[in-house]
């Protein structure tokens, strides 16, 4: 531990979510990056350059008294081995995510966090994304009424970017990659149990692993949660679209406020048609004016440093650490529900 109380972090795997860590610890006085080690000496010479202690193994890094907490930021096939063998040698950990591949690796984890009573986080990022803040607490608040479906997509038209998350070895794919994610601000969304799964994968680019994927979770509460990832997507739908028995709010896109649309006054009763090609609709008409209330929610700010803020507070004995092991199963176990659905063309059951 270095002086003032200020917990030390050596990081292994410095590669790009690896030196992004040096942005998030920044300014963070509770928790200072000051080593790393990396199988690539170009990375290596990378956190030379940005004064960090290198060290020439893994093992060196785990046996400096100095390191409080090892942060795991390798592929994710080997973030399990190495999670284990850091909490025996003494260190408590924070893994990047997916923290492992499959729900008996991770019980295999918080078994050795019993045993050695270090602490075990992954760095769900996301939940301090403003876009999801700002539908939560639309959510949160009613302001659609009894909301009955969500729709969360993220859509590039890259493919896959060409390293380990093209290779099925490494943990590669979306579900994996950003379904981590997506699926982990759905269960904080959605309070109840998911009584089921339906889900869909695409190949459309890579044979090897999913280039993205559909799922829809069917929520005890009657919400209907439907989560898209796309890599082939030239027009992207919209970020968030949610509706509720009283309105309708939508994210186009990230750093964009919100836009909601709710009933208001009394109910339409002289309903003029619209023309379309083939004839006339009364259902599909456009509401008048002045029966709905457009209202612009700005973005709720979100502060990702709060994480090693709350990793800090947690080890001190004065907090309850955020990102707990069971959510973390949760999001896990419905992963693996995703892959089976797909896998057998049919709606299984989850909790």
């Amino acid at each position: 531990m270095l002086g003032n109380g200020v917990y030390a972090i050596g990081i292994i795997g410095f590669g790009g979510m690896g030196s992004h860590h040096l942005e998030l610890a920044e300014g963070t006085k509770e928790v200072k990056i000051v080593g790393s080690f990396d199988i690539k000496e170009s990375r290596q010479q990378l956190a030379r350059e940005k004064g960090l202690k290198v060290y020439n193994s893994r093992e060196e890094l785990l046996s400096d008294d100095m390191i409080d907490i090892v942060l795991v930021a390798t592929p994710n096939d080997l973030h399990k081995e190495i999670a284990i063998q850091a909490m025996r040698a003494g260190k408590n950990v924070v893994s990047e995510k997916p923290i492992t591949l499959g729900s008996a690796d991770l019980q295999e984890m918080i078994d050795v966090s019993k045993e050695t009573g270090k602490l075990l986080v992954v760095h769900q990022n996301r939940r301090w994304d403003e876009d999801f803040l700002t539908m939560k607490k639309i959510y949160d608040e009613g302001m659609l009424g009894e909301v009955f479906a969500i729709e969360s997509r993220v859509h590039g038209s890259r493919g896959i970017p060409g390293d380990w998350r093209q290779e099925k070895e490494h943990g590669g794919g979306m579900i994996l990659d950003w379904g981590v994610h997506i699926l982990d601000q759905a269960l904080m969304f959605v309070p109840g149990k998911v009584k089921k799964v339906y889900a869909t994968v695409d190949h459309v680019t890579n044979q090897l692993v999913d280039d993205g994927f559909h799922a829809e979770l069917f929520f005890e509460n009657g919400v209907k949660y439907v989560l898209e990832v796309g890599t082939s997507n030239f027009i992207n739908l919209p970020r968030w679209y949610m509706l509720g028995n009283n309105g309708t709010a939508e994210i186009v896109n990230w750093g964009e406020p919100a836009k909601v649309v709710t009933a208001k006054g009394k109910s339409e009763t002289d309903i003029i048609p619209v023309r379309t090609a083939a004839g006339i609709t009364k259902t599909m008409a456009p509401r008048r004016k002045d029966t709905i209330q457009e209202t612009e929610i700005p973005l709720v700010p979100g502060n990702i440093k709060e994480f090693y803020k709350n990793v800090a507070a947690t080890l001190d004995g004065k907090a309850e650490i955020i990102v707990k092991l069971p959510q973390v199963m949760r999001v896990m176990k419905l992963m693996e529900a995703i892959f089976e659905s797909a896998e057998k063309q049919q709606v299984v059951d989850f909790e």
